[in-house]
Formats: structure tokens, C-alpha cells, sequence
């Protein structure tokens, strides 16, 4: 479904990423296989894991280039598309995946882990993004797919700074849908369970929490992958500023926000009529307050 298209994954040495490229490159497309090499922290760098993937995916029949750039560096993002340019001579889609972990509660919060957060997810996935638009608006198309977490969407303990991140990336991802559909570009999100070093960090203190992680370890990357090389494919054309989710061998697409009741009061409201008013009248509308696993509560399957 890739063939003659070029594909640059990040975060694409270990786990979810790694199993993104090898899909991508299965499926035709030549990879630039972007890892920096740091821990799950975001500390260190090492070359070895994206010149691995690389490796891997020519051993099976395809092209790859490794790139060890930050995504959280303006000039190394840009790399990205540079060497995409120069080995394979365009860029069709790039996959959104790089990602950095420092959980902790919210009152505990340090500036430097909610940053060192933003700056790979969030500033990542904007930087490789604008360095990549101007090449999809000259060829008119491409697609971005940005990996987001229900971690943001709905909700999870202890990773204020990973739900920011991860909820802001819809939004980058349907302003990039919105400015740039008239060029033939789209833009996705995915929401991905599976076991990698990121979901390894999630705090298990409780029975619950400890069962929600023996289903995670269930989630292997690969169920990931067919979907990410769809959205990256001509036959996803029509599919843009959409957001799933995939959960072993389960697929959803979420709802947008959108208003779910209105409540209208002719002479205007003053803070006693909305508590008077108001709020009994949307008071059974409002959402309990859930974490991820409170919704996605079966097995997966």
C-alpha cells in the first residue's frame, strides 16, 4: 500500500515506533528511521537502535535510512526531511511517534520534567511537522499521523505533564487538517495500547492498577502498526482530522468535543441562576471523572 512513497517515523528504534517502520518498509515504503537513542527519560543518546531498524528493514527487501536527530531541536527535525529529500527524493507522510516519559503527581510536578515532556511530544511533533509542510504543499498531499494517548483523551494518575502533551497533539493535528485540506494534506491522530517503555512507567500501587497492566503486556506493538501504514496510504484519501484508537485487535474512532446541552435564560445569568438554574438542568450530562482504564474496562481482544 506504500510503494514509491517515502515514510519518516520517529521514535521508531524500540517499541511502538520500531514496529511502525517495519510496517511501513513490509508495506513499500522507503523509512527514514528516526530514534535519538535516549532512555525513556530522555537522557542519553545512542545510534545504535535507529541504524538497527534500518538495517532490518533493507534486510527484508526494502529501503531505510537511520537518523539520530532530537525532534525537540528545530535543526533536527529538519534533518528528517532533509535526509528523506536527499536518499529517497520526496516525502509522503511522517508518523509522529518520538516521546519521552516523567510521570509523577501532579503536586509533585517539577518544571523540568513537565518541559523536558512538552518538548519531545508536543514541540516534536510541531517542529517535524512544519519542516515537513512546505514540501507536502509543493507536491499537494501528504498525510501526518500523530500518536496521542488516551492518557490525555480521558484521563490517567500521575502524568499531568504526558496528558497535556498528548491531548494538545489533537489539537495540532486538526489545525494542521484545518489549514492544509486545500492542499491535499491530511492529518490523523492514534491512540495506541500496547506495551513498550512508555506504558512500563505507569504507576502500579493498587490490584487494579496491576491488573490493568498484565492486559497491557497483552499489546503488542505490531497490532499497532496496519492501521499507521493505512492513514499513511493513498487509500486513506478521504480520512482526515479523525482520532482512533487501537487496542489489540480493536479499532474505535473517538467523538470530537462538542456541545451536549444548552441551557438559555432570557434576561442573562448571574452566578446564584447558574446554580440555580443551570447546573441542575446539565448536572446528569456532566462526565464522571474516569482514568483510561475505567473505560477501556474488558479484556483486550
Amino acid at each position: 500500500m506504500l510503494a514509491g512513497k517515502t515514510v519518516a517515523v520517529t521514535g521508531a528504534g524500540r517499541g511502538i515506533g520500531r514496529a511502525l517502520a517495519i510496517e511501513c518498509g513490509r508495506q513499500g515504503a522507503a523509512v527514514v528511521v528516526n530514534d535519538f537513542g535516549g532512555s525513556l527519560s530522555g537522557e542519553g543518546s545512542d545510534q545504535g537502535p535507529a541504524a538497527e531498524v534500518a538495517a532490518e528493514i533493507m534486510a527484508a527487501g526494502g529501503r531505510a535510512i537511520a537518523n539520530t536527530a532530537s525532534v525537540a531541536d528545530e535543526a533536527g527535525a529538519a534533518s528528517i526531511v532533509d535526509d528523506a529529500i536527499r536518499a529517497f527524493g520526496r516525502i509522503d507522510a511522517v508518523v509522529n511517534n518520538a516521546g519521552v516519559s516523567r510521570d509523577g503527581m501532579f503536586h509533585k510536578m517539577s518544571l523540568a520534567d513537565w518541559r523536558a515532556v512538552i518538548d519531545v511530544h508536543l514541540n516534536g511533533s510541531f517542529l517535524l511537522s512544519r519542516a515537513t509542510a512546505p514540501h507536502f504543499r509543493e507536491q499537494g498531499g501528504g498525510a501526518f499521523v500523530h500518536m496521542t494517548s488516551t492518557s490525555g483523551l480521558i484521563g490517567n494518575v500521575g502524568q499531568s505533564n504526558y496528558s497535556a502533551a498528548k491531548m494538545a497533539i489533537v489539537g495540532l493535528s486538526n489545525s494542521i487538517a484545518l489549514d492544509m485540506r486545500r492542499f491535499g494534506v491530511r492529518s490523523n491522530c492514534v491512540a495506541p495500547f500496547a506495551w513498550s517503555r512508555m506504558t512500563e512507567s505507569i504507576p502500579a500501587e493498587t490490584d487494579a492498577a496491576r491488573e490493568r497492566v498484565e492486559r497491557l503486556k497483552t499489546m503488542t506493538p505490531d497490532k499497532v502498526a496496519p492501521l499507521v501504514a493505512f492513514l499513511c496510504s493513498d487509500a486513506a484519501a478521504d480520512v482526515n482530522g479523525q482520532v482512533f484508537c487501537v487496542r489489540k485487535n480493536e479499532i474505535f474512532l473517538f467523538s470530537p468535543s462538542r456541545p451536549v446541552r444548552s441551557v438559555h435564560r432570557a434576561e442573562g445569568w448571574t452566578p446564584e441562576t447558574i446554580a440555580s438554574d443551570f447546573l441542575p438542568a446539565v448536572k446528569p450530562s456532566l462526565h464522571p471523572l474516569q482514568v483510561s482504564a475505567d473505560v477501556f474496562a474488558w479484556d483486550p481482544i
